[in-house]
């Protein structure tokens, strides 16, 4: 399956289901800052994903989970990630 990366983004309400959100979203990150994370993911990894975050979040909750098409630009003191069969190359 071909990898992708994802940008995940989420504003949740709620104090205790943003940690859960929180956890959820890095469990499968390589990094990211506060509410904003960089995922690699195949097809399957992206649905078990999509199906964990909708069983936490309300009508008031609010994720967008975005393709990045080819690498990103990264500016400041951020570096690209590589992501490589189970391998993060740094």
């Amino acid at each position: 399956m071909r990898t992708e990366y994802y940008l995940i983004c989420y504003d949740i309400a709620d104090k205790k289901r943003l940690r859960k959100v929180r956890k959820v979203a890095y469990g499968y990150a390589l990094g990211g800052q506060k509410s904003a994370v960089e995922a690699p993911l195949d097809a399957k990894l992206l649905k078990e994903l999509v199906a964990k975050l909708e069983k936490l979040i309300r009508d008031n909750d609010k994720i967008n989970i975005i393709a990045i098409e080819g690498e990103p630009f990264c500016f400041g003191k951020a570096d690209f990630i590589g992501y490589d069969k189970g391998v993060i190359i740094l």
